[in-house]
This record gives structure tokens, sequence and C-alpha cells, in this order.
């Protein structure tokens, strides 16, 4: 796999995912439409949370976010269990592009490196950059389908 390709897929996912934001009414960023069990909201910050753990963390590149993010988007957690406010979104969104910035300048060199065993079985900085652009792309079918219920 080329890393041109890789960071393609990955920067391509993040301008999505940056488009669909826009699109969504600011004020209803926060709802929680029926039959979803989070907000677009959540959803944006999970993407950051996880992108942090499954790309920087277990590539063990230093981590950019606070660790109270857990609280708030780790996978399991829901709006309605915040004990506080979380992160506002426009300081989410600024995060997610100075993530990846981040990631394309420290990591495009390195996909082939090997990283140590992990629960995502990847073997490669890449092979785990490549389940980042994945995970990225399952949740904005969900944020997309989520807009469409919320307009």
């Amino acid at each position: 796999m080329s890393n041109s390709f890789v960071f393609h897929l990955l920067n391509k996912k993040y301008k999505k995912l940056f488009d669909l934001i826009k699109k969504c009414p600011e004020n209803k960023r926060d709802d929680v439409p029926k039959g979803f069990n989070n907000s677009i909201h959540w959803q944006i910050g999970h993407i950051l949370y996880s992108s942090e753990n499954f790309v920087l963390h277990l590539t063990n590149q230093q981590k950019l976010l606070p660790e109270n993010y857990q609280t708030f988007f780790a996978y399991g957690t829901k709006p309605i269990d915040w004990k506080e406010e979380p992160p506002t979104l426009d300081l989410i969104i600024e995060q997610l592009e100075e993530q990846l910035e981040y990631i394309n300048q420290t990591l495009k060199d390195k996909l082939d490196t090997p990283v140590n065993e992990n629960f995502l079985n990847g073997n490669t900085i890449g092979e785990l950059l490549f389940y980042n652009v994945s995970h990225v792309s399952e949740h904005i079918g969900v944020i997309t389908s989520m807009i469409k219920v919320l307009k």
C-alpha cells in the first residue's frame, strides 16, 4: 500500500467530514435524533478521540488531547451521561484539523513501520491508519443519516 494512497484517503474522508459538519444546522448538532444514541457533537468528538487512540497512541506518538475526552467520547459513552460540559464542537473541529495535520506530518514516511501488538491487530502504522480511515467512514455514514433526520 503506498503512503500517498493512504494519506489521500485520510484527507479525503476528513474533507467529507468537515463538509458534512457545515451542512448540519448549528442548533441541531447536540440533538439526539430518534433511533440514534448520540448527537453529531458526540460523533465528531468520537472521531477525534478514536483517531488519537487508533493512530497516535498505538504508534507511540505524542497524544494531543486532554485525558477527560475519554469521559465524553469513548466507545459506549453518551451525551445523556455527560456530567459536565463537553468541549465545544468548534474546539473539536479545530482539534481535528490540527490532528490531521499532525498525522500527515509525523507519519508521512512511516507507514511500513511495525507497531506493537494491539487490539486492532494492526502490524504497521499504515494498517492502523487504514483502519482509522474505515472508522471515520463509518461515522460519516451515521452523520449523513443523522443530518437527514434532523432536517
